[in-house]
């Protein structure tokens, strides 16, 4: 046999069976996103996210989270949190505001983003994470199952992490606009078509249980809404009096038919454009 064919057959069966990935240097940023095929942990230079000063009306929320994430940070014990509830309420938007205000206070503290299709793959992410010095908030953003989806199955992993628990340098936050990460109506079918109901309801709904926070997040009123917008326009510059600000504000959320921080800004970001300011 030659060496070209044994080669070519040392490079199949890599393909097949890769070699065990290695950890990346973790000090070339605070920041990474979680790939597979073939797996990867890929650095962000620059996050996007918006400064905590600037999320308005889910101060309870902010200051639970923000406490939990320093524990963490200090090598206490903390609890893996859900964050729940309206669209466009800041949910993510929290989560990297206070990853910021917890690395900017000294607390080393790295985060990893997971999304919702890759979560299969999480256990040889926390097989990773686990060998490694610093310490990880794992982040999956919108986060929720529908029928037939059994990736649900692998979240167990990262909140219980199974015989060998879950890495102690290691803390998940989700955030999802379902409080039980199911829909309703998957809910009650089981309820009403399986064998034992009771038990068919408790094995999907005690997935949002294993958190230890739950943080609901709700629709803004009017006048949170109108701050949210005097909050950007008083950061990036943008002159405007309050009654033209209100009278505008109101009019682009009518015509959305919604109120939320993501409707504010969306306003806001129609509004610099129109005055020539730069974000």
């Amino acid at each position: 046999m030659t060496t070209d064919t044994l080669d070519r057959i040392a490079a199949a069966l890599e393909r097949m069976a890769p070699a065990p990935l290695t950890a990346p240097d973790f000090d070339t940023a605070d920041a990474f996103v979680w790939h597979v095929s073939p797996d990867r942990l890929e650095p962000v230079a620059t996050v996007n996210r918006v400064d905590m000063s600037l999320l308005v009306g889910i101060d309870r929320a902010r200051d639970i989270l923000l406490e939990n994430t320093r524990q963490f940070a200090r090598g206490l014990p903390a609890n893996n949190a859900l964050l729940w509830g309206a669209r466009g309420m800041g949910k993510s938007s929290l989560v990297k505001a206070v990853h910021a205000v917890v690395q900017a206070g000294g607390l080393p503290l790295k985060i990893v983003e997971l999304q919702r299709e890759d979560l299969p793959s999480v256990g040889r992410l926390l097989n990773l994470l686990r060998g490694a010095d610093a310490r990880f908030l794992l982040f999956c953003d919108d986060l929720s199952f529908g029928h037939d989806d059994e990736h649900y199955k692998s979240l167990k992993a990262v909140l219980d992490g199974g015989i060998e628990g879950r890495p102690e340098n290691v803390l998940f936050y989700a955030t999802s606009n379902r409080r039980h990460l199911m829909p309703r109506d998957m809910i009650e079918n089981e309820r009403s078509t399986a064998i034992n109901p009771s038990e068919a309801v408790e094995e999907k709904v005690s997935l949002s249980d294993r958190f230890g926070l739950w943080l609901g997040f709700h629709p803004c009123d009017q006048d949170a809404y109108l701050s949210m917008i005097r909050g950007y326009c008083d950061a990036y510059g943008v002159a405007i009096d309050d009654d033209t600000l209100r009278a505008e504000a109101i009019e682009w959320q009518a015509t959305r038919g919604a109120r939320s921080g993501r409707v504010a800004w969306q306003f806001f970001t129609d509004l610099a454009g129109r005055r020539g300011v730069r974000v």
